[in-house]
């Protein structure tokens, strides 16, 4: 494709999607939680990407998402517990962006008239950015390490991976291990793209987060 025809498709496709909301982040940061409370008191709709993983599994091909592929071959020991956390995370195919187009894909369905909130691990900031018509319309929430410990003690979804593999205590270390590699790599993304940031901290109520995140998409009573 011409240079030319790409800077034109983009466009295009940032002025179809500039009613979208974008909430990305590190695991464990409330994004779910932070985007259902927006998403009611501005009557947004909510489209959590999360939810439709399994359909992007299935939509997906071995050409177009080979980590995706690779990954479904494997049994739990060779996801979570024989390979280093780095590995794990360098080729996790929801972290290495495959199926994103699909996120895109479903967004265009969407009546244009009524804002959507997407939220989810998947929103990498590099594929976000092009798209956004209005730059505040996206924030990451980036949890600090003492509030992923608190979230992940409290919630334990990691420990129903875990519990699958012949070492559960090695896996679920691996696992966060991971997640904090993955916040960190947030990090320095969104900080070299200049996009929005929270950092959520373990004082921090769900009602105030869920202000700052109005506040940086600068949402108004009856937005939706």
């Amino acid at each position: 494709m011409r240079p030319e025809r790409e800077v034109a498709d983009v466009s295009a496709l940032r002025a179809r999607l500039r009613h979208v909301y974008w909430i990305g982040g590190g695991s464990g940061a409330g994004k779910s939680t932070i985007a259902r409370r927006v998403a009611d008191r501005h009557g947004l709709l909510l489209y959590a990407t999360d939810d439709v993983m399994p359909d992007h599994a299935r939509r997906s091909t071995p050409e177009d998402s080979p980590f995706l592929s690779a990954f479904a071959a494997m049994d739990m020991d060779e996801r979570w517990l024989n390979r280093s956390p780095e590995t794990m995370l360098d080729t996790f195919h929801w972290f290495r962006g495959e199926g994103f187009d699909l996120i895109v894909e479903d967004l265009l369905r969407l009546p244009e008239e009524r804002p959507v909130l997407v939220e989810g691990f998947r929103l990498l900031p590099h594929l976000v950015k092009p798209l956004l018509a209005v730059p505040s319309h996206a924030v990451w929430l980036l949890p600090t390490p003492d509030f992923r410990r608190s979230a992940f003690g409290s919630r334990g979804s990691l420990w129903e991976i875990a519990r699958r593999t012949s070492h559960p205590e090695r896996a679920l270390s691996n696992l966060l291990e991971r997640d904090r590699l993955f916040t960190e790599r947030l990090y320095e993304a969104t900080k070299s793209l200049e996009l929005h940031v929270v950092e959520v901290v373990t004082t921090m109520t769900e009602d105030a987060l869920a202000e700052r995140v109005t506040e940086v998409f600068g949402l108004r009573p009856g937005t939706g």
